[in-house]
């Protein structure tokens, strides 16, 4: 198992990650009934897909020389009403330092065929820009 989720009312749910220990609560949002105190699933799944760009880029980048310490990824998530679902998720990636025009390719191909982005259902739209130096 990866993790035990429990309802613990109110709306909010705890997550543990079983490896670690590592806890996570999470609340509806205050546009459905909750009290957005945490994050909420589906902001979860928006903020997913920025952290695994971020961690897939650094993990294949480190064999080519790419460092993206210091990156930041700015979430924007925008949700359609009928049904409930993510309409699209909104990355602005910037990345400090100085790449080579083959690099940066790599980087923004590396990141949007991440392993959550290639999970998602193709309805979810992905809008992301990346920027450098």
């Amino acid at each position: 198992m990866t993790s035990k989720i429990k309802y613990i009312g109110n709306l909010r749910c705890e997550s543990v990650h079983l490896q670690s220990g590592n806890e996570i609560i999470t609340d509806a949002p205050t546009d459905n009934h909750g009290q957005g105190a945490a994050f909420s699933p589906t902001d979860l799944c928006a903020t997913s897909l920025g952290q695994c760009m971020l961690t897939t880029i650094a993990i294949l980048g480190k064999d080519k020389g790419i460092n993206i310490d210091g990156a930041i990824c700015d979430v924007q998530k925008n949700m359609n009403p009928k049904p409930r679902k993510i309409a699209e998720i909104m990355l602005d990636i910037h990345i400090p330092g100085d790449f080579t025009d083959e690099q940066k390719e790599f980087i923004k191909d590396t990141g949007l065929n991440c392993p959550v982005a290639l999970s998602l259902h193709p309805d979810v739209k992905k809008t992301v820009s990346f920027k450098f130096g």
